[in-house]
């Protein structure tokens, strides 16, 4: 059954929605610095490929966790168009209002990574790009199946209103889950799960190299949880927007 809620124009210009976008940017901004300053800080350091994984990996479980839980009551958190679409697809979000999380996303992420370069006295800004011996179509089935597991915990573990005891914990799960994808895909794919994550550095490095895989593995994973979630486990619980509500 399909829950998507178009919303209005006049969305961009309400004071809740104003606030929302804000306190996305301000989230964005520091889950991308934190996130790529930890990639940044582990080539600086020499670090070999097995410890700069789990640094990396470690930093984004607990920024994603953190900055979830300090936009959650005003913005929803998202910090990833990917999952911004996940749940527009449920009916939780406008189409309006996912367009310009969209926006402040990106741009968020493009100027964390500036201010990284900056900050660092111009060091390379990593982007997410395919390793040798991994193909687009293995990259991209990398990113769909890592996305799809964190709108499964997203929905499962915060968005559910069955969900219990859990309700406390989903953020932190949803956190812990970001860090064990990047462990898991990180020598694969890059492991982003988030195409603004992507999108700063390689604005900035001005390096789109197998840039398009971290759009459309990510919004399919991300699309695809939302609706199968939605639709199978909580459509006798949820009660979506109106089509054209305005949030």
């Amino acid at each position: 059954m399909t829950k998507i809620a178009l919303g209005t124009s006049r969305e961009a210009t309400q004071p809740e929605c104003i606030k929302a976008l804000v306190v996305e940017f301000i989230c964005t901004f520091l889950f991308v610095f934190a996130g790529v300053g930890s990639a940044m800080a582990a080539d600086k350091a020499g670090a070999t490929t097995l410890v700069g994984l789990l640094f990396v990996g470690t930093t984004h479980a607990f920024v994603v966790a953190v900055m979830i839980a300090a936009g959650f009551n005003i913005s929803g958190g998202h910090l990833n168009p990917a999952v911004t679409l996940g749940l527009a697809m449920g009916g939780h979000i406008t189409l309006i209002r996912s367009l310009l999380y969209w926006i402040i996303q990106c741009f968020a992420s493009a100027l964390a990574c500036l201010s990284l370069n900056y900050v660092t006295g111009g060091l390379t800004t990593p982007i997410h790009c395919l390793p040798k011996g991994v193909d687009p179509l293995q990259g991209l089935v990398m990113e769909v199946i890592l996305t799809f597991s964190l709108l499964f915990t997203i929905y499962t573990t915060i968005v559910d209103p069955k969900k219990g005891p859990l309700q406390t914990q989903g953020i932190f799960l949803t956190g812990l889950v970001v860090g064990a994808n990047i462990f898991a895909g990180g020598l694969f794919s890059g492991a982003s799960m988030n195409p603004a994550r992507s999108f700063g550095p390689a604005l900035i490095s001005w390096n789109w190299a197998d840039h398009w895989i971290y759009w459309v593995g990510p919004l399919i994973g991300g699309g695809l949880g939302g609706l199968i979630c939605d639709n199978f486990f909580m459509f006798k619980s949820h009660v979506p927007l109106s089509r054209d509500e305005d949030f």
